[in-house]
């Protein structure tokens, strides 16, 4: 034990003489608990130092004598550099063997920290003197040791930090570590001359940032002309090191590898900037070139996406050509597109056409389509608009169905035109008279059938007065003319969606109010007594204040086509909430079939409460079949056909419930204002009223 204290001394004082010679400070020791006598069980020792910058912290261990055990599980020293765990030791090693195996790896980085921990457990069968090491810190040698020391020349190491330096016809940037060479050239006003890369004929310099200034006067051009060119290129094809040519219009290149831009290079501005730049590799041999001047013409393209004619390569000073926009482009004149695909342009002196326009795609602009929310553009609503775009239109909901093309092309006129020509955007129309539930065969009003839900679904209740309409599209009702005469518009209110008329409300149930109530101007309204015999005209229509959701059980029926006519003994459906043979007001929908009486029939009127035949017009048909027949409040109401085709379709309004005898006369003959008759008036007045 005694020889080992000498020796650790003289150690000691060795390294203490080492580290003063080399200009070093020793900061101090760190040692297990209770050394050299020996640690405890269940002992523990926590140590953190940091070395300020540019200074590298080190440990060196001198003595280590603890339990051996595999992996160092009981008791162990663990060194960590910057959280990082450097080492982990336990055991027994002599001096030589830590400074050859250990000690050199106990080293923080610069500026860096050490942390050491040692814990000790209860298992020990022997007493073990435990560890020593002392801690310093010393200059870091960023030039020797640091990688990343960023000098790309010369490093130059002292204490506390490095510094770079450049080699001769280089000089150190302002980032002080790279090396650059000082090749920003101004040759303006020079007429001819050469210019080369830096350190010319030898490979060009590295990291350099050159730019050459050329200028003369205003009515003369310069000309490059490259006798070498040798500048590094990667082998997919990039630029590493590059030579950009840059004049007022834009920037030629970058240019690099062994083909030269074409020779000669025709700038057409007497201002010209050549920039080159290189990175800290290579050793290709760069580029010679030389340049001088004549004067200044015209290019034979005045501007993209147009002919002039005449055409040349090149155009003198005075000499004029007519621009033709390609097809599909329009003259722009100080970005404003104008009508026009040509205009005249005349070569200046300076080089430059005047006047000077640009040629712009046609844009179509943003296709004027309803808001309603039903018709809608396939994929962005902010589709591309310029020539050739195309946009493609789709109806959102199934009881929709698109009438035209759905796909447009924005053509060099800048119109949106369909594959067929078609210049007016496409419609999406209801579609009408197919009930997904179909009418049942049999029935009547009076004493008839119930309507299932879904069955008729185009007719509406007006609870007052009692009476029906029919939907004809997503805005629009028809009725009789004398069901809503005398009604204030804003009043009134329809249902739609179901067949029980006691309801207001509830499931499927949906509310119509109405905008605007519009009559037959031909509608005579009755005598102030009440009485009437005319019945002519007897139509109405109600807008509604909102846009219809359909639903299965809320669906329009269709209006007929020109001269589609009602034909004698034809079977329809008529449907309503009115009067029954109880003589009372029906709480469900009802229906019946009934067949179209002939003329000669329909002529035989009853007579009026004055006693007085009441007028049959053109306007008018009559229907009705034994024990079947519309009654008192289903006016309004709708007559449709076709009835009994079941699965077929679709059905279409042919007549409205207008008048007839009394119910409680049973003639079983009602009158129907005649749909067809008036189908260019609700045309024009739904037009008419859109807004």
């Amino acid at each position: 034990m005694a020889l080992d204290r000498i020796m650790m001394l003289t150690i000691s004082l060795s390294l203490l003489l080492f580290f003063h010679s080399t200009n070093s400070m020793l900061l101090g020791w760190v040692e297990s608990p209770g050394y050299p006598s020996g640690y405890s069980p269940h002992a523990s020792l926590n140590w953190s130092r940091c070395a300020p910058k540019g200074h590298a912290l080190s440990i060196r261990l001198v003595h280590l004598d603890m339990e051996d055990s595999q992996d160092c599980v009981n008791d162990a020293i663990k060194v960590y550099s910057d959280g990082g765990l450097i080492s982990i030791l336990c055991g027994n090693m002599g001096f030589k063997e830590l400074q050859s195996t250990v000690n050199p790896s106990l080293v923080s980085s610069s500026g860096g920290c050490l942390s050491l921990s040692f814990h000790s457990d209860y298992s020990n069968t022997q007493r073990h003197t435990g560890f020593r090491g002392f801690y310093t810190i010393k200059d870091f040698d960023e030039c020797r040791d640091d990688p990343n020391n960023e000098c790309t020349q010369f490093c130059h190491n002292f204490i506390g930090g490095y510094h770079c330096t450049c080699r001769h016809g280089y000089q150190l940037a302002k980032d002080k570590h790279t090396c650059s060479v000082s090749c920003s050239v101004d040759l303006s006003g020079l007429n001819e001359g050469d210019i080369s890369s830096p350190m010319w004929p030898r490979s060009y310099a590295e990291n350099a940032n050159c730019l050459y200034s050329l200028s003369v006067e205003d009515h003369l051009q310069l000309e490059l002309h490259f006798s070498v060119f040798d500048v590094e290129k990667s082998p997919n094809g990039h630029c590493i090191d590059a030579l950009r040519i840059e004049t007022p219009s834009g920037i030629l290149g970058p240019f690099c590898g062994h083909t030269p831009p074409p020779s000669p290079v025709l700038t057409h501005s007497n201002d010209v900037k050549i920039h080159f730049t290189s990175d800290s590799f290579g050793t290709n041999k760069g580029f010679n070139l030389h340049f001088q001047t004549r004067d200044k013409v015209c290019s034979g393209t005045v501007t993209a996406h147009a002919t002039a004619t005449p055409q040349k390569a090149e155009h003198d000073r005075g000499q004029k050509v007519t621009v033709t926009c390609d097809v599909g482009y329009v003259v722009a004149t100080h970005g404003v597109h104008t009508l026009s695909s040509q205009y005249e342009t005349t070569c200046q002196s300076s080089g430059s056409w005047a006047p000077s326009h640009t040629c712009e795609p046609v844009n179509c602009g943003f296709p004027e389509i309803p808001n309603d929310g039903v018709l809608q553009l396939v994929g962005s609503d902010t589709p591309q608009t310029q020539y050739e775009a195309q946009i493609q239109f789709h109806c959102i909901s199934e009881y929709y169905t698109l009438e035209g093309d759905d796909k447009y092309t924005c053509n060099a006129s800048g119109d949106w035109v369909s594959a067929g020509g078609e210049t007016n955007m496409p419609k999406c129309v209801p579609v009408c008279g197919r009930p997904q539930r179909h009418i049942g065969s049999a029935g009547r009003i009076l004493g008839g059938e119930n309507a299932r839900l879904g069955e008729i679904p185009w007719h509406l209740l007006i609870k007052s007065p009692r009476a029906g309409a029919s939907l004809i599209n997503d805005r629009w009702a028809v009725t009789a003319a004398h069901v809503v005469d005398g009604i204030l518009e804003t009043t009134l209110q329809l249902y739609g969606g179901l067949v029980d008329g006691r309801k207001s409300s509830g499931a499927g149930v949906t509310l119509l109010k109405s905008e605007k109530i519009i009559i037959h101007p031909g509608y005579e309204r009755p005598l102030s007594s009440g009485f009437r015999t005319n019945f002519d005209n007897d139509i109405a229509l109600i807008k509604f204040t909102s846009r219809v959701n359909f639903g299965p059980n809320l669906l329009p029926i269709c209006l007929p086509d020109v001269n589609m006519g009602v034909t004698v003994n034809e079977i329809g459906t008529v449907s309503g909430w009115g009067m029954t043979e109880t003589h009372a007001a029906s709480a469900l929908l009802k229906y019946a079939h009934i067949g179209v009486y002939s003329l000669d029939t329909c002529r035989s009127t009853p007579n009026s409460q004055s006693n007085e035949a009441m007028v049959f017009s053109d306007n008018m048909f009559c229907a009705g079949a034994s024990g079947k027949d519309s009654c008192k409040r289903d006016s309004g109401g709708p007559l449709v056909f076709p009835s009994l085709t079941v699965g077929t379709g679709p059905y279409y309004l042919a007549g409205i419930v207008s008048w007839g005898a009394p119910c409680r006369l049973l003639e079983n003959k009602g009158y129907y204002t005649k749909v067809e008759n008036y189908l260019d008036w609700i045309k024009n007045t739904i037009a008419t009223n859109k807004s």
